[in-house]
């Protein structure tokens, strides 16, 4: 590759570094929020839920949208907005005004993450150099969130507002690198395709109907999480119907009917379910059981983001060796063993008891996260490569959802009201089961795309 395509790709990289750590350090700097601002539960759960909200509700029409109107455009325009809002969210004085900057913090990444993943996917040749290209770029999301979480300890220590500020910087850097060093191409130019309202407004809906849903699902009541879910799932109906019928579908719904994609979004909804659940059990272990502070917590986890290292050096000698669908089962089935690993936690453990589950789950997390983008996306047309990236990382965004949702279900249904030590113990040793069957699931979905032969 030429000094300005590394610069490109270097620059993509920051953009999904800035991503990772801003999820990650924000979630550390909570309880800072919380007592600044005089937030109650419910409005600090928002905080987070927002964010989600706007992300997971939004990335599908974001991927689109960059496919349609130009990636480059898309991606500088939503990189801009989102560096607004994070400094406007630093300098909240209200819960609401830091609530409303996150949602649409949480719309811009919606946007610019599949508008910069489909760059790459269309600068690079398909191969691998592009198989190189997307784990440099995998590698540094996952290294972004696991290094988010040391910083956003250090951040939220002097103050929380950095936690903001912090990446509203890091935005203006990228921004003024990106400008010169990402080409333009023929498609940044608004294209003549008329923009598909109709499906547009359902699907958006729907995923914000579902994401919503099954975020609140712990905090409210059965009837009316159903009601919510129902009703994305009915959105969801409308919308197919709506595709089917439009001369300019939003989403063509021919797509799905690739095996890999569909392979590589469910072991990917899978994968995030079975990683967020486990890391908001240990989170949960380790502060308010153990009292570990949260820069202890930070580093105890720290060595996951071992995967920044060994994505871009260790994965794609083996993925030329053994292919893409073998790799991805083994990283499935590591994550797995680190979770078996973790369920006999016990109120004295040591972190050299914890460790090999780090270490494990930052080998999986090599093994599996760059080949699923690669294979979610590889054999797409050029036209439509937004929109792969656009369902990969809904996709990401609703398993994260729903495995957070799950374990704290089955924490609150296993401590029950006892308050002592050693059940909640036993609540967080059930939930794990969580994060274990979510793997288990994901390794079944993989050996059936590896007994098939698919992929290269």
């Amino acid at each position: 590759m030429t000094a300005r395509t590394w610069g490109m790709l270097l620059v993509l990289c920051g953009a999904i570094f800035l991503e990772g750590i801003n999820v990650a350090m924000l979630n550390v700097a909570l309880p800072a929020i919380r007592a600044d601002l005089g937030l109650s539960t419910g409005e600090l759960q928002w905080v987070m839920s927002a964010y989600v909200l706007g992300y997971g509700g939004f990335m599908l029409l974001g991927g689109r949208a960059a496919d349609l109107f130009g990636r480059r455009r898309m991606f500088l325009l939503w990189l801009a907005v989102f560096l607004v809002v994070s400094a406007l969210g630093g300098l909240a004085s209200e819960g609401w005004m830091l609530i409303a900057a996150r949602f649409v913090a949480g719309v811009a990444a919606a946007v610019m993450t599949p508008a910069g993943l489909s760059i790459i996917t269309t600068s690079f040749e398909e191969g691998p150099q592009r198989n190189q290209a997307l784990l440099v770029y995998s590698g540094t999301a996952a290294g972004g969130f696991s290094l988010g979480l040391v910083l956003g300890g250090l951040l939220a220590a002097a103050d929380w507002r950095w936690v903001l500020f912090a990446p509203a910087v890091l935005s203006l850097l990228i921004l003024l690198a990106a400008m010169p060093l990402i080409p333009r191409t023929d498609r940044e130019h608004p294209t003549e395709q008329r923009v598909d309202l109709a499906g547009a407004i359902t699907v958006t809906g729907a995923i914000m109907l579902l994401v919503f849903g099954v975020e609140r699902a712990t905090h409210t009541s059965a009837g009316w999480t159903a009601a919510t879910i129902v009703s994305g799932l009915a959105l969801f109906l409308a919308f197919i119907a709506i595709e089917r019928r439009s001369p300019a579908p939003l989403v063509r719904l021919g797509i799905f009917r690739s095996a890999p994609l569909l392979r590589a979004n469910l072991a990917g909804l899978l994968f995030a379910a079975s990683f967020f659940g486990f890391q908001f059990v240990a989170v949960l272990y380790l502060q308010e059981l153990r009292g570990w502070t949260s820069l202890e917590t930070s580093l105890a986890m720290l060595a996951i983001g071992a995967d920044a290292i060994l994505a871009p050096t260790l994965t794609p000698r083996l993925v030329n060796r053994f292919g893409n669908p073998t790799v991805i089962l083994g990283g499935l089935l590591l994550a797995a063993l680190a979770y078996a690993l973790f369920l006999p936690i016990g109120l004295d453990w040591t972190y050299a008891a914890m460790f090999p589950t780090m270490i494990i789950l930052g080998l999986a997390f090599a093994l599996a996260y760059g080949p699923l983008t690669i294979v979610a996306t590889d054999g797409i047309d050029e036209s439509e490569q937004g929109l792969a990236g656009g369902l990969l990382y809904t996709s990401f965004q609703f398993g994260a959802a729903l495995g957070l949702a799950a374990t704290t279900a089955v924490i609150v249904a296993a401590t029950g009201a006892g308050g002592t030590p050693q059940d909640l113990l036993g609540g967080y040793r059930a939930a794990l089961l969580v994060p274990l069957a979510a793997a288990g699931l994901a390794v079944l979905v993989s050996a059936f795309g590896l007994r098939k032969g698919a992929g290269r």
